[in-house]
């Protein structure tokens, strides 16, 4: 099979669908890789590593013209949208609940999907959970630095010092991205509350967390831990689907000035009302005193960490797509679970039910 890799033309994102190491491994067994000049450069992977492991370096509408698979990592822009053919396999991050415009223009080009997002191993979202991890963890390092005043923050130190108490971290969703933001800032010893509303996820995260809140998720609790916090991270996924308003931007006069708001879920459409998607370059916003961090792609902003991550769990998803081309959902469950559309055809039916509420 012919693949070709993309160099990402979203605002700010510096991560590639594959490393020289992929390449090489997808080179050895016979394929046909093209990757697009400087596709990996922002990752530190520059064309030589590329050309070295056996891929020709290419312009993007070589690869349009003549790939079969585009391995990508963000969701395909409309500019590149309409370079697809079909027949064409896109294999990356879609977030097709933020995005209904987007679903309709790739069903109407009769391309097949698969969403890193949606492939699920035994209850596992192998591709989505490292970006989870990273995307948790650097909301803790991103909300300690709009805490300081000239950012708009509070001025204040998340772990405190030996006669000044720690500050407060409210979670909202106790799945990868918010267990792992939690992570972060009990080992700095900061005030963690994480509001989840399953009660299995709970139990395990009261272990985990000895000493942390662990509540129920409704609206009082969210506003009364809110009201006490200082940094608030919404991690809550629904897949398929947008996930739901947890803080109405009426709720921000509860908050303190400077209270920073970090929305891990603005992928698929946010948790704060008040949210909008922002950019590394220009990550926040200032609503009723409060700093919102809405930046879509987190992970981008460690890119080399982010991209060796990814092929790590892509890659064994890339080798079978590779050999069995739009049939390959017909050889692993994961990848028919991640395939949203095939050759122009909407199959999931959260993406399905996504479109009709959107009319």
């Amino acid at each position: 099979m012919t693949i070709g890799v993309l160099k990402e033309i979203k605002i700010e994102e510096y991560r590639v669908g594959l490393t020289p190491e992929s390449v090489k491994s997808l080179v050895q067994d016979g394929h046909m890789i093209m990757v697009e000049k400087d596709a990996g450069s922002g990752s530190g992977f520059h064309d030589e590593l590329y050309s070295q492991a056996g891929a020709r370096i290419v312009d993007r509408f070589e690869i349009f013209n003549s790939a079969d698979l585009i391995v990508k990592v963000k969701e395909p822009q409309m500019s590149e949208i309409e370079l697809l053919k079909p027949g064409h396999i896109v294999f990356t991050f879609f977030h097709f609940a933020s995005n209904p415009d987007m679903t309709i223009a790739l069903a109407r080009k009769k391309v097949t999907c698969i969403a890193y997002e949606l492939i699920e191993d035994q209850g596992v979202r192998p591709i989505l959970k490292p970006m989870s991890e990273i995307a948790g963890k650097l909301s803790i390092q991103q909300g300690m630095k709009y805490l300081e005043k000239p950012c708009g923050g509070k001025g204040i130190l998340l772990m405190g010092t030996e006669n000044v108490e720690s500050g407060k971290v409210v979670i909202l969703g106790g799945g990868v991205a918010g267990s792992c933001a939690a992570e972060i800032a009990y080992r700095i010893g900061a005030k963690v509350v994480i509001i989840e509303k399953n009660v299995n996820k709970r139990e395990i995260l009261k272990g985990k967390f000895p000493g942390a809140e662990i509540l129920e998720s409704n609206h009082d609790n969210i506003i009364e831990s809110c009201r006490r916090a200082d940094i608030v991270i919404g991690s809550v996924l629904v897949p398929g689907h947008r996930p739901p308003i947890l803080l109405k931007r009426s709720d921000l006069e509860y908050l303190e000035k400077g209270t920073v708001l970090i929305d891990i879920s603005i992928d698929e459409g946010g948790v704060f009302e008040s949210s909008r998607p922002t950019t590394h370059k220009e990550p926040v916003f200032v609503e009723s005193g409060v700093v919102h961090y809405c930046v879509p792609n987190m992970p981008g902003i460690v890119p080399k960490t982010s991209t060796i991550a990814l092929n790590a769990a892509s890659m064994p998803y890339v080798k079978i797509i590779a050999e069995y081309g739009e049939n390959a959902g017909k050889f692993c469950e994961a990848i028919k679970k991640g395939c949203a559309i095939l050759n122009g055809e909407i199959l999931n039916q959260d993406v399905r039910e996504t479109l009709e509420l959107k009319g």
